[in-house]
């Protein structure tokens, strides 16, 4: 074999190890989407055994390495409704799980990484009723009725244009001069509780906090339905994902999950949220 001949397989091979998985492993929508209906057949069985894991496939729950057969995927949900992300840049996918089964309501933020069709990385963020102002009623009620359709592929903004928008929520928490693309309306639902009421002036602009920064920012994001997720870390150390649906360049609606690992999440006292109104 030539130097030559030898030379350039040599790089094949470096530029490959090189190279990010999802650029080795594309991955389509349907791919991901399937992970995500294999996931919930598991998860309302509370069979992990179900799950289309890939090779030295792990699990991570509340941010700590877990074994599947010790995480909440092995109880079974009477998963009242859900919605998912698919990102294919990254072979990842974001679902929120609402369970308001009276026995044990419960709000998952769930994460997935595809490779080659299997989950490689299953992650979940589970909150229940010792977690920030914690209504699964109320979440199934705003979530539910929320319009989080399809944007047409005119006006959807690109993957780092939703990226830019959740980070620049995520600093006006620290620097309140931060411009950021609030929408109007908005509505913001942590919890339970939910800002706004229903009216066109509705805004997301309340209440935010100054002086915190937000770390181990980790994100999401799918086009097609104008969304993005972030995982984040308050200042008190507290896990947290907070989901955004962008319409026309500006947030339309705002959720997140926040596991209090310490009492009350760290942060001041709050009344509960009260239960949603009939509408």
């Amino acid at each position: 074999m030539t130097r030559k001949a030898f030379f350039m397989p040599v790089l094949a091979i470096l530029f490959m190890a090189v190279l990010p998985a999802p650029a080795r492993s594309a991955c389509t929508r349907a791919a991901l989407q399937s992970a995500v209906d294999a996931y919930l057949v598991a998860q309302r069985a509370g069979a992990p055994g179900e799950l289309p894991l890939a090779p030295q496939a792990r699990y991570i729950e509340n941010t700590a390495a877990t074994p599947f057969g010790r995480g909440i995927v092995k109880t079974p949900l009477k998963i009242d409704f859900s919605r998912s992300l698919l990102d294919t840049t990254i072979c990842e996918t974001f679902t929120e799980v609402i369970v308001t089964d009276q026995a044990h309501p419960y709000v998952l933020g769930v994460r997935s990484r595809v490779e080659g069709g299997r989950i490689a990385e299953l992650e979940t963020l589970v909150t229940d009723a010792d977690d920030w102002l914690f209504n699964a009623d109320n979440y199934l009620k705003y979530s539910s009725t929320e319009d989080w359709g399809t944007i047409p592929a005119a006006a959807r903004a690109s993957r780092a244009t939703l990226i830019a928008a959740a980070n620049a929520y995520f600093d006006v928490m620290d620097d309140n001069s931060v411009k950021v693309p609030w929408g109007t309306p908005c509505n913001r639902l942590e919890g339970g509780a939910r800002t706004g009421k229903g009216r066109p002036d509705d805004s997301c602009n309340v209440g935010v906090a100054s002086g915190l920064k937000l770390t181990d920012r980790r994100f999401i994001a799918d086009p097609q339905i104008g969304a993005v997720v972030g995982f984040i870390r308050w200042p008190t150390t507290v896990p947290d994902s907070h989901l955004f649906r962008l319409e026309n360049g500006k947030l339309r609606f705002v959720h997140s999950l926040t596991v209090c690992t310490v009492p009350n999440c760290g942060f001041p006292k709050l009344a509960p949220p009260k239960p949603a109104a009939p509408q």
